[in-house]
C-alpha cells in the first residue's frame, strides 16, 4: 500500500529526473559565452567576441569556439579586426587536472586563422598587446603542457608604412603521420622595404620551439628585391638561442641593400655573394668562417652581433688575400665597382659608367648619420694584396671603430715596399654632416710598387711627408673642399717622364715634358712640394723639381671645392742659357681634365721670371721633415743644402 509519504518521494523524484532530462534536453554550452568573452578581453587588453561554443564531455574534454574576432585598439580602423578565427577546438586531459591540478591540452587545432598587422605611420602597431602583469605577491599561473597544435589554412597580413611593407603570409603545419608531428610552414610574398619579397620557410612544429633539448630545424629561403638569402640547418633551444647549427649564404647585386634584413648600415658595394656559418653564443650572432666575393676582391672572416639597449654592437675580423680598391668605393662615398666588374646589375653599370663620365672627380654622397648611428662597430681589416686603378699596394691594415655615429680610423695603413702611408682619422656627427680631423704620413714609400702596374716604369724613387686636414662637412667632397691643412710630400729618384704619363696619361705627360724643356729621359733627383690648404684651397709655398737637366717651380692654387687648377710651371736650366729658356707653361681645368698652354710671356718678361725664381727655392726649415720621410742623406737633402 503506498502512502502519502511515498507518493511524495515519487513526486520528488519525479520532477528532479523530468528537471534534468529538461536540462540535458535543452542545454546549451553558448550561455557560457559573455564569461569566455570577459575573461579572454581582459587577458588580451582588447574586445574579444565568439560566435559559438561547443563542448564534447569525456576523458579528453573537447572545447570548440567558432567565429572568433580579436578587435584593433581603438586608434586603429576596425572595418578588418586584428585576428579572426573560423574555428578553435582545444582538447583538455580532466583526469590530469583531477590528479595534481596540471593543466594538459593534448592538441589545439586552429582553422583559418586570418591576422591583420597593421602599423600606423607614427610607428604605433595593433600587434602590441599591453597583458596584466602578475600582481606583487600573486603565484605566476604555470604555463599548460601542450600536446600537439595544428594549423590549417592560416593567413596574415602586414602593413608597416615605417618599413615600407606590405606583405601577406600563407601559415600552416604539415599533417600528423606516422606519429610525426606536423611541421611549420610559411610562405611570403609582397614588399619589404620598398622591394619585391618572396619567401619560403619550413621548421620543426610549433611546440618544439620550447623544447631545449631537440635541435629545431630551419629551411629558410628569402628573395627581398635582387637579394637573396638561404639559411639551413638547425638551432638548440631557439626560445633561448642556446645554439645553432646553420649555412647562411647570402648573395646580391649590393650589401648596403642587407640593412633591412640584418638592422647592421654597410656601405655601397659591388655585387657579391658570401657564405659561411652562423651560430648563437649568449644573446650573440656569429656569422663565422664565411668566405666569398665581393666585387673583384676576396673576403673572408668573422662578424659577431650583440643586440643592445640603445644599438647593437657590430664586432668584424675581416680578411682579404686581393682587394681591388674601386670595390671599397662606396667607404668614401663613390660608386664602388668597374663596369666590368662581375655580376653588375643593368642599373649597376649604367651608374658606374655615369661616375666615370661625371667631370667631379671627388665623391658627393651625403653622409647618413642616421644609419651611422643604427649601430656600434669594431672592425679589423687586413689586406694582404690591394689593386686600384694602376696603383697597386701591398697590403692594407684598418682599424675602424663606431660609437654613438663617431668613427676613429686608427690605423689606416698602406704598406708600400719597405715604406708606409700611415692614417689616423676622426669624424664627429653634428646637427649637419661631419666633423673630421686626419693625419696622413708618407714614410719612405717606394715609388716603384706604385708604378709597377703601369709595366712602365723602370727607374727607382722614394717618397715621404705628411698631410693634415680639419673639416667639416656632408661629404667627402664638402670636407675637402671646406677644408684647412697642408700638405708636404717629398721624393728622390726615379723616372719623370713615367711618373708623368702614368698619373696624367701619355699625351698630357709628354706635352707637358716637351713644354718644360725637359728630355723625356730625365731623371727625378728630388721633388719637394710644400701647400697650405685654405678653405678648400690649396696655396702652394714651395713646389720645386731637381732633374738631371734642369729645375722646375711652380706656382699657383688647386681649388678642392671646385675642383681646378691654375697653376704655372717654369724650367731653369742646369746651365742658364736666355736664348734656350722654355716657356712657362700654365696648367689649368679641371681634375679629370686638365689642360696646358705656354704662357703668354715675352723673352724678356721669361728671363726676369727666371732669375725671381730664387724667392721660390724651399727653406732648410723643411729638412727635418724631409728627413722623416725620407730618411738622411737623400738628394732632396743635398738639393735643399744647395740653394
Amino acid at each position: 500500500m503506498v502512502t502519502s509519504k511515498s507518493r511524495r518521494h515519487y513526486v520528488v523524484l519525479a520532477t528532479i529526473v523530468v528537471a534534468v532530462a529538461a536540462l540535458v534536453f535543452f542545454w546549451n554550452w553558448n550561455w557560457f559565452i559573455p564569461i569566455v568573452e570577459t575573461q579572454a578581453s581582459a587577458a588580451l587588453g582588447r574586445k574579444v567576441t565568439i560566435g559559438q561554443l561547443h563542448v564534447s564531455l569525456g576523458r579528453i574534454i573537447v572545447v570548440s569556439a567558432d567565429n572568433i574576432v580579436v578587435a584593433n585598439p581603438d586608434a586603429f580602423p576596425q572595418e578588418a579586426p586584428f585576428a579572426q578565427i573560423d574555428t578553435l577546438k582545444v582538447g583538455a586531459d580532466v583526469m590530469a587536472f583531477v590528479r595534481n591540478r596540471s593543466i594538459v591540452l593534448p592538441r589545439i587545432a586552429v582553422f583559418r586563422p586570418t591576422v591583420t598587422a597593421t602599423q600606423l605611420a607614427n610607428g604605433r602597431a595593433n600587434w602590441d598587446f599591453s597583458l596584466p602583469a602578475t600582481k606583487p605577491g600573486q603565484t605566476a599561473t604555470a604555463s599548460p603542457q601542450i600536446g600537439d597544435l595544428q594549423i590549417t589554412d592560416g593567413h596574415a597580413h602586414i602593413v608597416s608604412p615605417k618599413l615600407k611593407t606590405d606583405m601577406t603570409l600563407t601559415i600552416g603545419t604539415t599533417p600528423i603521420q606516422d606519429n610525426q608531428e606536423g611541421r611549420l610552414q610559411i610562405e611570403a610574398a609582397g614588399t619589404y622595404a620598398g622591394q619585391k619579397i618572396t619567401g619560403h620557410f619550413v621548421g620543426g612544429t610549433l611546440l618544439s620551439l620550447r623544447d631545449a633539448q631537440t635541435p629545431y630545424p630551419v629551411d629558410l629561403h628569402v628573395s627581398n628585391g635582387a637579394t637573396h638569402v638561404d639559411l639551413v640547418g638547425s638551432v638548440q633551444d631557439p626560445i633561448k638561442f642556446a645554439g645553432a647549427n646553420l649555412k647562411l649564404d647570402f648573395a646580391g647585386p649590393d650589401m648596403s641593400l642587407l640593412y633591412p634584413l640584418t638592422g647592421v648600415p654597410i656601405p655601397q658595394t659591388p655585387p657579391f655573394h658570401v657564405t659561411g656559418a652562423l651560430n648563437v653564443a649568449g644573446h650573440t650572432i656569429k656569422f663565422q668562417n664565411f668566405a666569398g666575393q665581393v666585387g673583384s676582391s676576396d673576403l673572408e672572416g668573422e662578424i659577431n652581433v650583440t643586440p643592445g639597449a640603445d644599438r647593437p654592437l657590430v664586432e668584424a675580423n675581416l680578411q682579404s688575400r686581393r682587394v681591388d680598391l674601386t670595390d671599397l668605393g662606396g667607404f668614401i662615398g663613390s660608386t664602388p665597382g668597374r663596369r666590368d666588374t662581375p655580376g653588375e646589375t643593368a642599373a649597376q653599370r649604367k651608374e658606374t659608367a655615369q661616375a666615370e663620365a661625371s667631370p667631379k672627380l671627388i665623391p658627393d654622397t651625403p653622409i647618413n648619420i642616421p644609419k651611422l648611428r643604427a649601430a656600434d662597430v669594431r672592425l679589423k681589416y687586413r689586406g694582404t694584396h690591394i689593386e686600384g686603378r694602376s696603383i697597386p699596394f701591398d697590403n692594407i691594415v684598418v682599424d675602424l671603430d663606431i660609437t654613438d655615429g663617431n668613427i676613429t680610423l686608427k690605423p689606416l695603413n698602406f704598406a708600400v715596399g719597405t715604406g708606409e702611408i700611415t692614417s689616423d682619422i676622426a669624424l664627429s656627427p653634428l646637427d649637419k654632416g661631419m666633423h673630421a680631423t686626419a693625419q696622413i704620413d708618407f714614410r719612405r714609400v717606394d715609388l716603384s710598387r706604385l708604378m709597377a702596374a703601369t709595366h712602365v716604369f723602370h727607374g727607382a724613387g722614394v717618397i715621404g711627408g705628411s698631410a693634415n686636414i680639419t673639416t667639416t662637412g656632408a661629404s667627402l667632397a664638402q670636407m675637402l673642399g671646406d677644408g684647412n691643412g697642408g700638405v708636404r710630400l717629398f721624393m728622390t729618384g726615379g723616372d719623370l717622364s713615367a711618373l708623368l704619363i702614368d698619373i696624367s696619361g701619355l699625351e698630357f705627360g709628354n706635352a707637358l715634358l716637351s713644354a718644360l724643356g725637359i728630355p723625356q729621359e730625365a731623371t727625378l733627383r728630388c721633388f719637394i712640394g710644400d701647400l697650405a690648404l685654405n678653405h678648400g684651397i690649396l696655396q702652394t709655398k714651395v713646389l720645386a723639381l731637381d732633374t738631371s737637366e734642369s729645375d722646375v717651380h711652380g706656382t699657383g692654387d688647386i681649388n678642392l671645392a671646385r675642383e681646378t687648377i691654375d697653376y704655372t710651371l717654369r724650367t731653369q736650366a742646369t746651365h742658364f742659357t736666355i736664348g734656350t729658356l722654355p716657356t712657362p707653361i700654365d696648367i689649368t681645368g679641371t681634375f679629370k681634365n686638365p689642360s696646358i698652354r705656354p704662357e703668354a710671356l715675352p723673352l724678356a718678361a721669361r728671363a726676369g721670371a727666371a732669375i725671381g725664381l730664387g724667392i721660390l727655392f724651399p727653406p732648410l726649415a723643411l729638412l727635418p721633415t724631409i728627413q722623416l720621410g725620407l730618411g738622411d742623406h737623400n738628394d732632396c737633402e743635398r738639393f735643399l743644402r744647395s740653394h
